[in-house]
């Protein structure tokens, strides 16, 4: 095999690896393979007689790229119309026992929790906690000193922490409680609907200013009720299809109007109840879903 056939296998074993780094660093999956196509173009380049390490030598550069993209993210997402949600991973539901490595997806509540982080204390928080990386391999990526990243990683868990409380990973009881709601807001419950979500639940809606959403995210029961019941009510009649579906490794609801995709559902569930509803209505978001789903 030739130096040039061997630099592109030591490329390729890592790509996957690195396209899930880039995802948990934007949450956009044409924003993370911008990033790993652009760490391809750097390494083509690389002196590879002076790499000891391949896999620490892409994890560097794909992190200082995707920190770069992250900052001139946040800056558009800053005038986003609406409530901003990460794209989605939407898969065809598996059956018990073919979950194959969804397990490993990151749920999109807890994509969204992370973006109360700053760039670098998002990349030193899922380097270190989500691919084991050593604060050495951290501070090499990031340019800082293993002592500034222990303290990101610190305040990254922190913030994560007081953002997300521990929710229910169970798929029977998510896909119990999602249907339950969904139902619910179909015939216009509005005591049913109260009962399946916490005191303190919060709904997001992202429309991106491309389709009808909440302008802000809706806040306790009361408040959430009333506003999707009146939205089902405007709706009455439109979704022809509501099927079930994995959304970045969680149970989800995807509805359909004319075979084309028009939402989807997901919810992040503490102790029987919905403590967060995530719906992505943003026509731009839900275009790759739609492939997937054939």
């Amino acid at each position: 095999m030739s130096g040039a056939a061997r630099h592109g296998d030591a490329f390729e074993a890592e790509r996957g690896r690195l396209v899930r780094l880039a995802y948990r660093m934007l949450g956009e999956r044409a924003a993370a393979e911008d990033v790993v196509q652009e760490t391809f173009l750097r390494w083509a380049k690389a002196d590879r007689g002076a790499v000891a390490n391949p896999q620490a030598w892409l994890t560097r550069a794909a992190s200082r790229l995707a920190i770069d993209a992250l900052r001139k993210a946040k800056a558009r997402r800053e005038a986003y119309v609406g409530p901003w949600l990460p794209e989605p991973v939407v898969e065809p539901l598996a059956e018990a026992g073919e979950e194959d490595d969804r397990a490993e997806r990151i749920s999109l509540g807890f994509l969204h929790v992370l973006e109360r982080l700053s760039p670098d204390e998002r990349a030193a928080f899922i380097l270190h906690d989500a691919f084991d990386c050593g604060y050495d391999e951290i501070a090499a990526a990031l340019k800082k000193t293993e002592t500034a990243c222990r303290k990101l990683v610190s305040r990254a868990r922190e913030r994560v922490r007081s953002g997300r409380p521990r929710f229910e990973t169970d798929r029977a009881v998510q896909q119990r409680v999602v249907a339950a709601f969904m139902a619910a807001a179909a015939n216009g419950d509005a005591a049913a609907m109260k009962a399946l979500l916490t005191e303190d639940a919060i709904v997001y809606s992202d429309g991106g200013g491309k389709a009808r959403a909440a302008l802000r995210p809706l806040v306790g029961p009361d408040d959430a009720v009333q506003v999707l019941i009146s939205v089902a009510r405007k709706h009455a009649g439109e979704i022809a299809d509501i099927a079930a579906v994995e959304v970045n490794g969680q149970f989800g609801l995807a509805l359909s109007q004319g075979g084309v995709l028009h939402s989807l559902y997901t919810a992040d569930i503490e102790e029987g109840r919905i403590a967060r509803l995530f719906i992505v209505r943003n026509p731009e978001k839900l275009a790759r879903a739609q492939g997937a789903l054939g």
